[in-house]
């Protein structure tokens, strides 16, 4: 049967992100349970990287699954611009509850890409619907990575990914970002010197600022502090501008706290959720916005209307997921093991010092040498983890960890002396990093 499905996937099917001449074939999943996939070579493969970071949960949840199949029966899909239902009013409800006072109105859609392009779009209709069409320059961040629609990649165009349209992106000025890793003696400086660069952007002209809070997922795991986040929020605030957190990646605990914004402790004007929305059951997207947003699109005609949707925008079987994922996320049980998850991280971390190592909540990543995404590390290393029961996805040569809250202590140190295991069998010093490399 394996064979057969491996037979009828190398005919058909165009796999993403993959180099399909090069790359090994794909394992077939038969399975998941808990942390792990269940493969049809009879293998069980730790996940390390959550499923391109969805599960949140683990694989095939009982809970989340009984949500499922609970709603199924009663309601599968309906027009959401005629209609509205329960699942998609109480788990509006409950984000909107969860996220800072004034982030109120939900907007559903279908991944974390049209999440950012909602966000993009809402921004410069709002200062268009209140006269300011002057308003019309986005600004993000160098490196940063929301998405692969045209508005999400014109926001990402250096991230590394999207050098192929660069002709049919729009202009979006780019701002420095502040890598920083442990022991970082320039953090300072970097922050300095980004901000100075924003103060010089933040013209009359701008409609907002995106960024992705704290960590620059797939550009590397590229992280930044707390204090920066919460100096860029007060300079965009005070220049009128919107401030939107991309939280597609960051959302839903993998900070620690249930969303970034809250552990930075600011309040943007949008913040994009996906990713991890129904604990990686089914395709779901949400951008939350401030009240005073929605205000401005209201009037008699439907030119004043926000005139975006999906065709399975607020899917009641999703909205049914992502409350049964929440109520998962919010047990003491699931804080818990994020706290150990961060815990286990830095107890394990002093093992690569001198390398630009770093950490955020459940996140964990290390730079094993120089290069980008085509780094000829990055499939050694893939390679050497599959090997061993281990799904691991770098990005370059980026290994990092990013795992469901149920991975037990025991799989989270066996993935760690493995990448140690990696690092031994390296020529030279594998955690040196060349003095002008920058990740």
């Amino acid at each position: 049967m394996s064979q057969e499905i491996l037979d009828l996937d190398r005919r058909h099917v165009w796999h993403p992100f993959t180099q399909e001449r090069t790359a090994p074939a794909p394992l077939v999943a038969i399975g998941g349970k808990d942390a792990s996939v269940l493969a049809s070579d009879g293998k069980s493969y730790v996940d390390l990287v959550s499923s391109w970071w969805v599960n949140m949960h683990g694989h095939a949840h009982p809970g989340i699954a009984k949500a499922i199949a609970d709603q199924a029966a009663r309601l599968e899909q309906v027009i959401f611009a005629d209609f509205t239902h329960e699942p998609a009013a109480r788990f509006a409800a409950k984000l909107a509850g969860l996220l800072p006072d004034d982030l109120d109105r939900v907007f559903y859609s279908d991944d974390g890409s049209t999440a950012v392009e909602v966000a993009l779009k809402m921004a410069l209709q709002y200062f268009a619907n209140l006269g300011q069409e002057g308003r019309t320059r986005l600004l993000a961040f160098e490196g940063a990575y929301h998405g692969d629609t045209v508005g999400a990649m014109s926001v990402g165009r250096t991230s590394g990914y999207f050098r192929a349209w660069q002709g049919m992106l729009f202009p979006v000025e780019m701002l420095p970002y502040p890598v920083t890793w442990t022991d970082d003696q320039e953090v300072e400086a970097k922050e300095t010197a980004a901000l100075a660069e924003l103060e010089r952007q933040l013209t009359a002209d701008v409609a907002a600022v995106i960024v992705e809070p704290l960590v620059q997922g797939a550009s590397g795991m590229r992280m930044c502090r707390p204090e920066f986040m919460r100096a860029v929020a007060e300079r965009v605030k005070a220049s009128g501008a919107l401030l939107i957190f991309d939280e597609v990646m960051t959302g839903f605990g993998r900070m620690g706290d249930v969303f970034a914004c809250l552990k930075i402790g600011v309040t943007p004007d949008m913040v994009c959720l996906s990713k991890g929305i129904t604990g990686g059951f089914l395709p779901m997207a949400a951008t939350v916005v401030r009240e005073p947003i929605r205000q401005a699109f209201l009037g008699d005609g439907l030119d004043r209307a926000f005139l975006h949707g999906h065709s399975y925008t607020a899917n009641p079987l999703g909205c049914a997921a992502g409350l049964a994922s929440l109520e998962i996320l919010l047990s003491a049980e699931c804080a818990e093991r994020r706290k150990v998850i961060e815990s286990l991280h830095r107890q394990r971390l002093p093992v690569v010092k001198g390398a630009r190592a770093r950490i955020q909540g459940t996140i964990a990543a290390i730079d094993l040498g120089a290069g980008g995404i085509g780094s000829a590390v990055g499939p050694k290393l893939k390679a050497y983890f599959r090997e061993r029961g281990m799904l691991m996805r770098p990005m370059g040569p980026v290994a990092y960890f990013l795992p469901p809250y149920c991975i037990t202590d025991a799989e989270l140190h066996r993935a760690w002396d493995v990448l140690e295991e990696f690092a031994a069998a390296q020529d030279g010093d594998p955690w040196a990093v060349p003095a002008d490399f920058t990740p």
